[in-house]
């Protein structure tokens, strides 16, 4: 037997609508806003990674002790590491412009 719907119905005849009402708020639940995730390594004093825009060789890695909405963020306890030289450089403290972040994720375990 074919499932035959009615325009504007959903599944068991439920409106379309309250269907795309009831995903909305499921998928609000867990979507994560990116704001909410440097928060979170900001509170957790997570150690992050940070791939920079237009310099693949050169990553930094740091503490986020601050942000701004432009993404610009200061880090603590700073590294430098170049990807093809294997070599480190401290810095310590930084602002890192948010215009140069290309991808930040939390430190990968060595």
């Amino acid at each position: 037997t074919h499932a035959s719907y009615s325009a504007g119905q959903g599944r068991a005849g439920v409106p379309a609508s309250a269907l795309a009402a009831a995903m909305s708020t499921k998928v609000q639940k867990i979507m994560t806003q990116p704001i909410n995730l440097i928060f979170r390594f900001l509170q957790n004093k997570t150690r992050v990674q940070i791939w920079l825009f237009e310099n693949t060789d050169l990553r930094i890695e740091g503490r986020i002790v601050g942000f701004d909405e432009y993404m610009n963020l200061v880090l603590d306890d700073a590294t430098e590491l170049s990807i093809k030289k294997k070599s480190r450089k401290e810095l310590g403290r930084i602002l890192l412009k948010g215009d140069n972040i290309t991808l930040m994720m939390s430190t990968p375990s060595n």
